[in-house]
């Protein structure tokens, strides 16, 4: 009997396999035309050198590639090579260290942008494939499953130590000049901006949703990202039923640091409290807190509802501006 079974196990699984197979073999090949290589440079005493190397995602019609903040660092003009070897001189339009984000501009190529899709869909154990362009490599294409969500990863602005929130990690492995490439899901979508900062090897990528859509907005409209600062660090937790009883949510943000002479250490947080709702507004991840804390939100009373030693209380908080030296 087990004999019998095995040639159709056997089949099976070969049948998963090339399904598996297609479905990479299609979303690389409706991705990688979007992909470009890009190298930045910078004016030395001996001429133009290169001073920074990695991908970009095409996403207008009008010559806009996304790439990594780390990518283009201390560079203003660089170049991109697509798939079809079609080149494009860039300018650097804008960079945001903070999400490891960047905007850089050249002629409109003869490639369509890519779509981007929606990262809060992602699920873990989902098929996703990354697409880079390293070192010229057009193609290059590593794929694997969504093996975390909402991962945190440090960087460095000005000096200063700072968190990028709601990261996505996947075992697709990524190689430092895939940086800036693309993270695409089964259809196609672009849902990631694929990051070597924390190690070759290491599957990360800045998730495309509704705070990364704002960024890009402003990188586009002034070159820069302002926001709003209240100085603390949280990671988000499940509530006990008896909270969830009494708030009627079911998640919100533990406080792990508040730090000293924050708007968040004047307003009385401290760590340990569960932060339940901003401005109104629930709180359950990095993403719906970090979405109130744009350029809009600088100066203007914040109200917060806390839940302290399991009694619910409110604070107000007044962001301030998030400075490169400051804080």
């Amino acid at each position: 009997m087990n004999q019998g079974s095995e040639p159709a196990s056997q089949a099976s699984d070969a049948d998963a396999l090339d399904s598996y197979s297609q479905t990479v073999m299609r979303v690389a090949a409706t991705v990688t035309p979007h992909v470009a290589a890009l190298e930045m440079s910078a004016a030395r005493r001996n001429g133009r050198v290169r001073v920074g190397a990695g991908s970009a995602v095409l996403f207008t019609e009008d010559g806009y590639l996304l790439t990594n903040a780390h990518v283009v660092a201390g560079t203003q003009r660089g170049h991109a090579v697509f798939a079809d070897g079609n080149r494009m001189e860039l300018e650097l339009v804008g960079a945001d260290p903070l999400s490891d984000l960047a905007v850089v501009h050249g002629r409109p190529p003869r490639v369509a942008p890519a779509q981007f899709g929606a990262a809060e869909s992602l699920r873990v154990g989902q098929l996703v494939v990354a697409v880079g362009n390293p070192l010229g490599l057009a193609g290059s294409v590593t794929a694997g499953v969504v093996s975390g969500l909402g991962r945190a990863i440090p960087v460095w602005s000005g000096g200063n130590r700072r968190v990028i929130e709601d990261v996505i990690q996947t075992d697709a492995a990524l190689n430092p000049g895939n940086s800036g490439g693309a993270l695409a899901d089964t259809h196609s979508r672009i849902v990631g901006i694929n990051t070597a900062v924390a190690g070759a090897g290491l599957g990360l990528a800045i998730p495309i949703n509704a705070t990364t859509q704002r960024i890009i907005s402003a990188l586009l409209a002034d070159g820069r990202v302002r926001r709003a600062y209240l100085g603390l660090v949280s990671t988000p937790t499940r509530l006990s039923p008896s909270a969830v009883i009494r708030t009627g949510q079911r998640d919100a943000l533990r406080v792990v640091e508040v730090l000293a002479g924050s708007p968040a250490d004047k307003a009385g947080l401290a760590a340990g409290d569960i932060l339940l709702a901003a401005g109104g507004r629930p709180v359950s991840d990095a993403e719906s807190l970090q979405r109130l804390l744009f350029a809009d939100a600088i100066g203007e009373p914040l109200p917060l509802a806390v839940l302290r030693d399991g009694t619910e209380i409110h604070l107000t908080a007044v962001p301030e501006e998030m400075t490169n030296n400051g804080k």
